[in-house]
């Protein structure tokens, strides 16, 4: 890989003073073979004022510059410095540059990305030009806050069709013109071609599209009506709350193959990784989160296109808000009405995780640098903490206020930039509180307070409540007071939800001690809670008696956040599941509890010798699940107890069973999920060989079959087996270079709990080989290479001592240090738990 420079926040703002951007027209041909195609790009701009002629600089990474002018006038091509061409000797007035290049292909998910489908050979392309990928596509002045009009032409091989951010009209011979965008940022730029499958409807007078790859195509006509019919009731409910109306000219939904995000707000054209088109039997937990991703991206058109930030120091002005609004929309306009249940175990997790990590900071900090650290910077944070300070927000300051400042910040700044500054005073023009002060409590601090309950009782029996508060900012929270029926099997029992300001001015009376006192009740504020004697003791014996999921929800959480801080043995959370997850009914509380015992509490927290028993308890628990939903009346929680007992089995019998005979008894029949799942973790227990890996990839032969071999291949116990998966991920040779989504399944096979001394040389390989790849291949297999290659079973001090030395490595990618820093603070602390 070569070098590429990032851009810095000064050098930015010393642009933005300098130049006004007006236009790009570009010209894209994809038929100019497998490895590049060619890009035509013409720039018009003008440079301000009246002073003396000045210099700056365009981005591109091109594999061939074939010519530049500026002007009419040639520049030497020669002076394109990694990924920078100057323009030197710019007098004020209006000018026009013209580039021709040829540039690379991507099979990592970065700029235009080229896939061939294994099952019918069709082959698709799409761009990724977050954050500052557009260079890699054609040439721009690439930061946020200069936007443009784009003119986008693209010649496309014959049987294609060619989506972008406007319509796209085919003028014949493979040439597509796509309608002229309206002012948006080089980022959000957008180019989907192939032979999509596409299914096309229209709403509000605009058009809109659903599209897949052809080989997808009958499981997207199988859910086409849900996809469609979410669509529109979250743009409808949209409408409903802001006052500006959609700003761009269709809405196109594209589910694109290897995808490094969940999916991109491009205007007009988004895109989702293509796995949301579902091959195999989901949950309505999982579609709840596809439909979630849904209203997020629509509401990005927002948040983030319509106003866009003015430097990614500002990136919660996209993420947080579509976060919040994606999960509020969709609980008001849709059949999803529980989604901040699922918000509360998944995503909210999360952003606690994010945030009790060395690498932790404010959801708006005071600076962010350059675009290598923006990019580090779209994590829990930015996302989880900050849709939870929004929800906090809108607790303390009312809905019709918040609503009222939205839509002041976007009649202010409609198709312009926007800062934190500029967003607090249009919240400030709706209410009287001190939203400046708030702003700074929330958005501006780390770290995850903590809330911790006092009891204190009188003589009369009656008791009062005091928060003791470890951290700074203030909350709203609800508190609930639950009683319990012992003669009716514990029952819990609702007394009453009380408001609560933290910090408090007086003790909170509360009549008689309650069984359970559960603070942040209805999970309205971002904070770790904590439970009283008492209140424990009732959780232990009644937690599934809670009767709202939500508050179910908080418990476990509460439980959670125990064991990663060694308050808990991770022994008594597995208990707890074994009573009370049987009894369980919500879907996102199940899998959440499941995968927690399973990947952190019995991979990683509890010692290896410990382990089996910790498998065993889980695999009882799973058969609990299956038993009870043998009447079809719970298929996803069926689903979930399935899948879960296939990781957790210890043997391979009952499962190679199920293989053999294509069903789980009573059900589900093995879908190709199911199939892969149940021949991965075969491979482990050392059950199956290469061949019959192949047998099943013959049997599926798509991309997921292909990632699904890879996978089964590096998880086999065998050292021949790992060295082929070894020197597959960090070969040098770039002819056999695995796509992001092969790397990923071959990493996630190799390292396996019950491996370790297998793969024990490969822990100090790892430090060795990682930099040199992530300096090779780029930021997106640098994150992957440190997160799913890390060596996560070697929990022991060695391992840690050898990370930390390999963080103090000079020229480490960015991408890679942020995930070695991460990653080794995991692992710290699972020694910490294991210690307690």
């Amino acid at each position: 890989m070569s070098l590429m420079s990032v851009l810095t926040r000064d050098e930015a703002q010393t642009r933005a003073r300098l130049l006004d951007v007006h236009r790009y027209a570009i010209e894209l041909d994809l038929t100019c073979g497998d490895e590049t195609f060619d890009s035509r790009t013409a720039i018009r701009f003008t440079v301000r004022g009246d002073g003396p002629a000045t210099d700056t600089f365009v981005e591109l990474k091109p594999a061939e510059l074939r010519s530049a002018t500026l002007d009419g006038h040639p520049l030497d091509p020669d002076t394109l410095v990694e990924n920078r061409l100057p323009l030197t000797g710019l007098t004020p007035g209006e000018h026009e540059l013209r580039i021709d290049t040829a540039m690379r292909y991507s099979h990592t998910g970065e700029g235009m990305h080229r896939f061939t489908d294994p099952t019918d050979g069709e082959t698709y392309t799409y761009t990724q030009l977050f954050l500052d990928d557009i260079q890699r596509v054609f040439a721009a002045f690439d930061q946020p806050d200069l936007k443009a009009v784009f003119d986008l032409t693209v010649k496309a091989p014959e049987g294609w069709s060619v989506l972008a951010n406007g319509i796209t009209t085919h003028e014949g011979d493979g040439i597509w013109r796509a309608a002229e965008t309206p002012l948006i940022s080089t980022y959000l730029v957008a180019v989907a071609a192939g032979p999509w499958h596409s299914v096309r409807t229209e709403h509000r007078g605009l058009p809109f599209g659903i599209h897949c790859r052809r080989s997808l195509a009958p499981y997207l006509d199988a859910d086409a009506d849900e996809l469609l019919d979410i669509t529109r009731q979250c743009f409808d409910r949209y409408h409903e709350k802001f006052e500006e109306p959609y700003p761009f000219d269709s809405y196109d939904q594209a589910f694109v193959p290897e995808f490094n995000a969940g999916a991109m707000e491009n205007p007009g054209l988004v895109t989702f990784r293509d796995e949301f088109v579902y091959r195999s039997a989901v949950t309505d937990a999982q579609r709840q989160t596809r439909a979630m991703v849904i209203a997020h991206e629509m509401a990005h058109m927002w948040f983030g296109d319509l106003v866009t930030l003015r430097w990614w120091d500002d990136i919660w002005l996209n993420e947080s808000f579509a976060e919040y609004m994606g999960y509020q929309t969709l609980t008001e306009a849709t059949r999803f009405t529980d989604t901040w249940t699922d918000f509360g175990v998944a995503r909210k997790a999360w952003g606690y995780e994010a945030d009790q990590r060395p690498s932790t900071h404010p959801v708006a900090p005071d600076a962010v640098d350059d675009t290598a650290s923006a990019l580090l910077n779209f994590d829990g944070i930015s996302y989880a903490k900050g849709a939870s300070a929004l929800r906090q927000l809108v607790a303390w300051l009312g809905e019709k206020d918040f609503l009222a400042g939205i839509n002041t910040h976007f009649a202010r700044h409609r198709f312009g930039n926007a800062t934190l500054a500029d967003f607090v005073d249009s919240l400030a023009a709706a209410t009287e509180r001190d939203v400046h002060a708030w702003a700074e409590s929330w958005l501006r601090t780390t770290g995850v307070d903590t809330l911790t309950p006092q009891l204190t009782q009188a003589d009369d029996g009656t008791c009062s409540l005091t928060v003791d508060r470890d951290g700074s900012r203030p909350h709203r929270i609800a508190v609930g007071l639950y009683d319990q029926d012992l003669a009716d099997d514990g029952a819990l029992t609702l007394r009453e939800r009380i408001e609560l300001d933290i910090p408090q001015t007086a003790p909170q009376p509360l009549g008689k001690r309650p069984a359970l006192l559960l603070l942040n009740d209805s999970d309205l504020t971002y904070a770790k809670v904590r439970f009283d004697p008492d209140s424990f003791k009732a959780v232990q014996s009644a937690l599934s008696a809670l009767p709202e999921p939500l508050s179910r929800a908080v418990v476990w959480n509460a439980l959670r956040d125990a064991v990663r801080d060694g308050r808990l043995p991770a022994t008594a959370y597995l208990e707890t599941a074994r009573t009370h997850l049987p009894q369980e009914s919500d879907l996102a509380l199940a899998e959440g509890v499941l995968a927690f015992a399973s990947a952190q509490v019995a991979d990683r927290y509890l010692p290896p010798e410990e382990r089996p028993a910790a498998l065993a308890a889980l695999a009882r628990l799973c058969r609990d699940l299956i038993r009870r939903t043998e009447d079809g009346s719970h298929p996803g929680l069926r689903l979930i107890a399935v899948r879960h007992f296939i990781d957790a089995a210890a043997h391979p019998d009952t499962i190679a069973a199920w293989l053999a005979d294509g069903t789980v008894p009573g059900g589900p029949e093995l879908d190709p999920e199911l199939r892969w799942r149940i021949l991965g973790r075969l491979a482990v227990l050392g059950a199956v060989d290469g061949a019959t890996i192949d047998g099943e990839l013959e049997r599926d032969p798509s991309a997921t079959g292909q990632e699904g071999a890879a996978h089964c291949r590096a998880a086999l116990p065998d050292p021949e087996a790992k060295r082929r998966a070894w020197e597959a991920m960090f070969t040098t040779d770039e002819q056999r270079d695995l796509s992001n989504y092969l790397f990923t399944a071959t990493a996630r096979g190799f390292w396996q709990p019950e491996q370790a001394d297998l793969v024990a040389e490969y822990v100090d390989r790892y430090w060795a080989d990682v930099p040199a790849l992530a300096a090779r291949r780029g930021p997106a297999i640098a994150a992957a290479a440190g997160r799913w290659a890390f060596p996560r079973y070697a929990i022991d001090a060695d391992t840690l001592r050898r990370g930390e030395k390999c963080l103090r490595k000079k020229d480490l990618v960015p991408s890679l240090h942020r995930r070695l820093i991460d990653e080794l603070d995991d692992l710290a602390r699972a020694l910490r738990v294991r210690e307690a």
